[in-house]
């Protein structure tokens, strides 16, 4: 939907034509969801979700023993702060809880405040300079500590100490200052106004100020793994050995009356994603298995066995090829993939999009993706109304050896082109997975057939994603001149996007928290992103992210390949996982039940 789409809807809304249900249920059609929704007709405030219909009503906490779940993509820290990737946001939101996180259908659901912030009730300044937080009472630590407004002022000063260098800092970054109004009342303030008021306290959980106070700052990284999570979620960790075990027991002081069901979580981690589709699907012997990356023609297979379901989530991830900018084989300063020195190939437009034309698409998705996943031209792909309509991705070998040969890349006698001396030989990496080697055989065999000379690597993914930035092996160090993986954007995409700024360069004066991994530098798209965080008008803002993702893609920095479902495989007796494409799948665990 464009500009002038969005435009016309919303005058039919002010001329009576088009009633605000009707808006509001078009724009979820389309992924759009709250405060986005709101803010185009003027609503107040973010939308609130109705509260789920209650497929089962427990009239007690606990009984529903132990609840057995496989996680081959192996958490190796438990920190709302310092995830990741995927599977450490996923994981943390067990133990640790926000103030409130998205619904199914992109509106907030509250979780440790009382309600969503809206202007009816005064709690959202109309102008996106301040919002006022009202936080639930008599609300627990785990460890039997109040949970109050010091607790969530205390995530901010964490978040935003440069000493700390935490990953959620982006998100954070904009408030001023935040007033405590009463033990459980806040008013965040802006240092300007904010289009989208909600990146602060609705994404991952909080940690508690009486146990993390003292490592705050330098001492932050170090106390990972030395600190065991303390959260007010519905459990409570008993055991954690990285990459290996996570174990856990219902919290019976959770805030929700009557949750969770079961009384322990048994969580085993590492293996592959093969083997613990089988155990749900085949043998029975887990009831959930965590992000079943298979191949489909495997996946097939392997549901035959009839324990249990195959759950896709459509969501807003894209898997995609990232081409590294700098020089990961030149050591500069103590710093490899430094911005002092340049990629000698990747640098060169012509190898960039050259490198996109070999990517066949097509015999991923129909013979590795399959339903996991369908193509994309685009990088941000959802919600709907930021999604280009003026990228296109072609395959065509025959035109990229045009390119290169005009670009002066000419075949050796072993068929490998080289200009300068230099051959074009690149080294592809990835987590270690099945699919994921496969995907990156198939871009092997185009690119060979354009005389460009590719080695795959594959990195266990336990460090590969690692928040140990002392690994060389890390995808944030880059050590290598492609890589793949797959990322997920919110709500919003002003935080996703800042994945290509350029202050957001990882390096090692900054620990290599940085964020624009492939070391990216473009004038333009810094002025786009700073002009998106500042315009108050959504419809004008959605054109500037497509502008953004224009970019992009035609700086071929980095190659689009699938825009993903996520698959998590259930038993046949799990009741009450709640899909949803914006938030942890265990963020509504506490509502699991088992049938029968």
């Amino acid at each position: 939907m464009d500009e002038h789409g969005l435009r016309e809807l919303i005058a039919r809304v002010k001329d009576g034509r088009l009633t605000r249900r009707s808006f509001v249920q078009a724009m979820a059609a389309v992924g759009l969801g709250a405060p986005m929704a709101g803010s185009l007709l003027g609503a107040p405030g973010a939308a609130a979700a109705p509260a789920p219909e209650a497929e089962f009503t427990p009239t007690r906490r606990g009984g529903g023993g132990t609840l057995r779940m496989l996680m081959w993509d192996a958490p190796t820290l438990l920190h709302p702060h310092f995830g990741r990737g995927l599977r450490d946001f996923t994981v943390q939101r067990i133990f640790y809880e926000p103030l409130a996180a998205a619904a199914p259908d992109g509106t907030f659901v509250p979780v440790l405040a009382e309600e969503i912030p809206n202007w009816k009730a005064g709690t959202l300044a109309k102008d996106g300079r301040w919002v006022t937080w009202r936080l639930k009472r008599n609300v627990q630590w785990h460890d039997g500590a109040p949970f109050t407004a010091d607790d969530v002022i205390f995530n901010w000063e964490f978040a935003i100490d440069p000493a700390t260098a935490a990953g959620t800092r982006a998100a954070y970054d904009e408030i001023a200052r935040i007033e405590r109004l009463d033990q459980y009342t806040i008013k965040v303030v802006f240092k300007k106004p904010q289009p989208y008021w909600a990146s602060a306290f609705t994404g991952g959980g909080l940690l508690p100020r009486h146990i993390f106070q003292p490592v705050k700052g330098t001492g932050a990284r170090d106390a990972i793994g030395m600190i065991p999570a303390v959260g007010t979620g519905p459990y409570r960790l008993t055991e954690f050995r990285p990459g290996d075990l996570i174990r856990a027991e219902l919290n019976r002081t959770y805030h929700v009356p009557n949750r969770p069901f079961f009384d322990r979580l048994d969580i085993k981690c590492g293996g592959d994603a093969v083997g613990a589709a089988r155990a749900v699907l085949q043998t029975g012997e887990y009831d959930f298995a965590y992000y079943v990356l298979l191949e489909e023609e495997v996946l097939r297979r392997i549901e035959q066995g009839g324990k249990g379901r195959v759950m896709a989530i459509p969501s807003s991830g894209v898997s995609f090829i990232q081409c590294n900018q700098t020089d990961p084989w030149r050591e500069v300063d103590g710093e490899r993939s430094s911005l002092k020195a340049p990629h000698p190939l990747l640098t060169d437009q012509s190898v960039r999009t050259a490198l996109s034309l070999v990517v066949d698409r097509t015999s991923i998705q129909e013979h590795l993706i399959g339903r996991s996943g369908q193509i994309t031209a685009n990088f941000l792909n959802a919600p709907d109304r930021f999604r280009s309509h003026n990228s296109t991705w072609e395959f065509n070998v025959d035109k990229a050896n045009d390119m290169l040969e005009q670009a002066g890349y000419l075949r050796g006698p072993d068929g490998v082109r080289s200009k300068d001396g230099r051959r074009l030989r690149l080294l592809f990496q990835a987590a270690a997975n099945s699919t994921v080697q496969k995907i990156q055989t198939v871009v092997k065999q185009g690119a060979g057939r354009a005389g460009i000379e590719m080695e795959v690597k594959a990195i266990p993914a336990s460090v590969f994603f690692a928040s140990d930035v002392s690994n060389v092996d890390t995808n944030v160090r880059f050590h290598a001149d492609l890589q793949t993986y797959t990322v997920f954007t919110g709500l919003d995409p002003q935080l996703f996007m800042a994945q290509f700024v350029s202050w957001e360069i990882p390096s090692k004066e900054n620990g290599w928290t940085g964020r624009n991994i492939p070391r990216w530098r473009n004038a333009q798209f810094d002025r786009l992103w700073k002009k998106a965080d500042n315009e108050m008008d959504p419809v004008k803002r959605a054109a500037l992210f497509i502008k953004m993702n224009d970019l992009v893609i035609q700086s071929a920095v980095v190659i689009p390949v699938t825009w993903r479902n996520v698959l998590h495989a259930t038993a046949n007796s799990l009741a009450g996982v709640e899909p949803n494409s914006w938030d942890s799948i265990f963020g509504r665990i506490a509502y699991w039940y088992r049938q029968g």
